[in-house]
């Protein structure tokens, strides 16, 4: 095995033999020359500097790698990145630091894949339109960490001594100050996730603490997140803490706490999503945690509540203090025991809220009085078109949405 280093990254090969490495004058672009049909990059330190990933190479985390402030990450459509095993403070992710930017830009027929080291995918398979794990059950999880994104818009925080500007995203150690999110700047500018799957996350760093699929902490809405799916992540599918940034096309799968979880008065919008048979809350939606009160809006979803072996706790939870507008979401698959388990709170509108059972059954699924915003019957809400690009639909899991 011979190994290349260039600037932070270690170059090791896997199945073929490098013959170097290359960068142009703007940025460093680290790829095999010639390029293998095979082959792994090893990446060991933190991205200080623009750098591009390519897609014929597989790209391996072998710890928290942070993209720090002041450097911007590009990875190519179609490019496969797998996590290596690690627990606690040796949990794999990628961390893009308040002031880094991550530009994944993938697209439906080249999306870029976040994976385990233990999945067999390759980029080949990817680029031949095959997006399932060859080796992997779509409900395994825990084998890495997952993609955390932080930035620079305000959040909603506060301790002992009052408000909090910015606070550590969990997740990461305190030690590491690339976990701080959290400012003024509404319009901050992490990059852009388009057309990504990430995979098997959510390794625990600590008792009841594990990191979520896609973590956004203080994103503001200059930054695109667009076209994602998650699916087997331990811990929740999608979690925004403050922040302002505005999501679409977001498809959550078998994962094993909430769907799509929200605190610290997220400022921004999801429309068009899909939630499949978490085991948690299929929302998770908190209210204000400092004076600052901002809301956020949840529209135009299909949630399928239950499947084979996996129930979620219930369908939506929010506090006393939540503020937000959910409207047009169609909840099929719904069994006892599930339902809304606050209705009185001030701060939250239903419009066209749909549940996937009988008239007579209806209040059985709201804990308290039955919102005029929620109903018995429905047609499913999402525009499902828009994920025939992800592992859920080539396995059927949309199907009858």
């Amino acid at each position: 095995m011979r190994n290349f280093k260039l600037f932070a990254f270690v170059c090791l090969t896997a199945g073929a033999v490098f013959t170097g490495c290359k960068k142009d004058e703007e940025e460093e672009v680290i790829t095999p020359t010639p390029t293998p049909v095979e082959g792994t990059i090893v990446v060991t330190n933190n991205i200080t500097q623009n750098t591009t990933w390519v897609n014929e190479t597989i790209y391996q985390l072998g710890g928290r790698i942070t993209v720090e402030a002041g450097a911007t990450l590009t990875i190519e459509a179609g490019t496969v990145i797998k996590g290596e095993a690690g627990t606690g403070a040796n949990a794999t992710a990628l961390l893009v630091a308040r002031g880094g930017r991550l530009i994944a830009d993938g697209t439906a027929q080249l999306p870029i894949i976040f994976t385990s080291v233990a999945d067999e995918i390759t980029p080949q398979q990817v680029a031949a339109g095959d997006f399932a794990s060859p080796n992997l059950d779509p409900t395994v999880n825990g084998l890495w960490g997952g993609v955390i994104v932080l930035g620079n818009a305000p959040i909603s925080a506060s301790n002992d001594n009052g408000d909090l500007s910015e606070v550590q995203i969990e997740g990461i150690p305190a030690s590491d100050i690339n976990g701080l999110y959290g400012g003024n700047d509404s319009a901050d500018d992490s990059g852009i996730l388009r057309y990504i799957s990430i995979r098997h996350g959510g390794t625990n760093i600590g008792a009841g603490n594990e990191i979520n699929g896609l973590t956004l902490g203080g994103v503001g809405n200059g930054t695109v997140i667009d076209h994602i799916e998650i699916v087997a992540n331990q811990d929740d599918g999608v979690e925004f803490f403050g922040g302002s940034v505005n999501a679409t096309n977001v498809l959550v799968w078998n994962v094993g706490d909430d769907g799509i979880d929200t605190d610290q008065s997220w400022d921004g919008s999801l429309n068009n999503f899909v939630v499949i048979a978490p085991t948690g809350h299929c929302f998770e939606l908190d209210g204000p945690e400092g004076s600052m009160a901002a809301g956020h809006s949840i529209s135009n979803g299909s949630v399928i509540a239950s499947g084979e072996n996996r129930v979620a706790d219930d369908l939506i939870n929010v506090d006393d203090n939540s503020i937000v507008d959910l409207s047009n979401i169609y909840f099929t698959g719904i069994v006892a025991g599930q339902d809304i388990n606050n209705v009185t709170a001030v701060g939250v509108t239903f419009t066209n809220i749909l549940f996937d059972v009988p008239a007579d059954e209806l209040a059985s699924h709201v804990n308290g009085a039955v919102p005029a915003g929620v109903t018995a019957g429905g047609t499913p809400q999402a525009n499902i078109s828009e994920f025939t690009w992800t592992w859920a639909s080539q396995a059927a899991a949309t199907s009858g949405l």
